[in-house]
């Protein structure tokens, strides 16, 4: 049984299968073969997984990032930080990581940060100056900030298959990736100096206001979704609906630049995309629901705590699997192909579960723009018509200073902790 359920996705996922598929074919196999039970347990266990009131908020939160990040709403970002930013050397590299921490809280996606910010950004680095590798690969990389502070919905993922508290696990993410933000911009200033890269034009006391009034209502999306679900006005099912309302009355009557028909294709993708995860999460039920059964997860967790290994010790080889797995896999799949296994271990070994889903999803970020299948890169190529090759080089060192943060997040687990206990006033 052991075997069966570790060996054959292991084949499918090889062999090119989709991860549900897998889930699906692995969990069917095993009920028929070595399991003495009906075979209406897929269905029920299938239909069980997906019928969380917390799931709810994935397709909310998809619609109103698709609202939001159609338009204006990235080049008002852009002009914001930049008046932000002022003189600083290397500021149009400075703007780039302010605009896509910015928008990845207001539409929890990675790839439409690559696609909104580096559709400005990396014709305008590339104007100042900038190398060419250097800019694919920080516009390539940097967006993957947008699934570690909240709304993230990988992280939102883990907290329904865990079982861990989904606003504890937003309010941790906001200090690692303030940390991923602040490291980036340190290496790009050193850069900027070292090439003698021109800062960007003064910005007076006037064009930064106007900046922030061009900006205020898009900035407001993070404040409704964050204030409300810490102010204790809503839960995060009910702040994704909310977030929902508000990006429908902006980009229809604040900013009108959509149209029914822009808000049937919005809501089109939102579809798509959101049945391409549910299904992942319905295959994942079902597999998760057998390994329970057989207690394969509880007996891992025993042979490990046997093995008398430090949770330091196990972390580090999470980290290592979850780099490798990233390069091939999309965030949700992995997550959910993991979560059931690593969880009881997680908890043998007194690793707080908040804690462990920030260093799941900064390894995962990470492998969203590791060659050679993480999304960033196809993004990045397909929106800056850019060769593979040149991205590849590009996104090395940000790869290492992305890297460097993981480090510190995982073996310092009071950045991520001391995050959630801000945010949540020690609740």
């Amino acid at each position: 049984m052991s075997l069966v359920l570790a060996a054959l996705p292991a084949l499918l996922l090889i062999g090119g299968f989709p991860i549900f598929v897998v889930l699906l074919t692995a969990s069917v196999f095993a009920l028929a073969f070595y399991m003495n039970m009906p075979m209406s347990a897929v269905q029920q266990n299938m239909f069980g997984s997906v019928s969380s009131t917390g799931l709810l908020a994935i397709p909310y939160f998809i619609f109103a990032g698709e609202l939001m990040s159609r338009g204006t709403v990235s080049l008002r970002l852009v002009d914001f930080v930049r008046a932000l930013v002022g003189r600083l050397p290397g500021a149009l590299g400075v703007t780039t990581v302010g605009t896509a921490t910015v928008f990845g809280a207001i539409s929890g996606s990675s790839a439409a940060a690559v696609a909104s910010v580096g559709r400005i950004m990396h014709p305008a680095m590339l104007k100042d100056g900038y190398p060419m590798r250097f800019a694919v690969g920080l516009v390539t990389s940097v967006g993957a900030i947008g699934i570690v502070v909240p709304p993230s919905i990988p992280m939102l993922v883990y907290g329904a298959a865990s079982e861990t508290s989904i606003p504890r696990l937003y309010a941790a993410g906001v200090l690692p990736g303030l940390l991923i933000a602040l490291i980036l911009v340190a290496y790009i200033l050193a850069k900027a100096l070292r090439l003698g890269l021109r800062t960007s034009d003064i910005t007076d006391r006037s064009g930064f206001l106007n900046a922030a009034r061009r900006a205020f209502w898009a900035l407001g999306m993070i404040v409704v979704i964050l204030g409300g679900i810490y102010g204790g006005v809503f839960s995060p099912t009910e702040a994704a609906a909310v977030a929902c309302v508000y990006a429908l009355a902006v980009t229809l009557f604040v900013y009108r630049e959509m149209g029914f028909r822009d808000i049937l294709d919005a809501a089109s993708s939102t579809v798509i995309f959101s049945a391409q995860i549910l299904i992942i999460v319905a295959a994942a039920g079902l597999y998760s629901w057998i390994l329970a059964v057989n207690q394969l997860p509880q007996n891992m967790a025993a042979w490990i705590v046997s093995m008398e290994v430090s949770p330091w010790l196990f972390l580090l080889a999470v980290n290592i699997l979850l780099l490798l797995l990233g390069c091939v896999m999309d965030p949700i799949s992995a997550i959910l192909l993991l979560t059931p296994v690593l969880a009881p271990v997680v908890d043998a070994l007194g690793i707080d579960k908040v804690h462990f889903g920030i260093v799941i999803t900064l390894n995962l970020a990470i492998g969203m723009f590791t060659p050679p299948f993480g999304i960033n890169i196809f993004v990045a190529q397909s929106v800056l018509k850019t060769p593979t090759g040149d991205i590849y080089m590009g996104v090395l060192p940000f790869f290492y200073v992305f890297l460097a943060a993981l480090i510190i997040v995982t073996f310092i687990p009071a950045v991520s902790l001391l995050s959630a206990d801000l945010f949540m006033f020690g609740g």
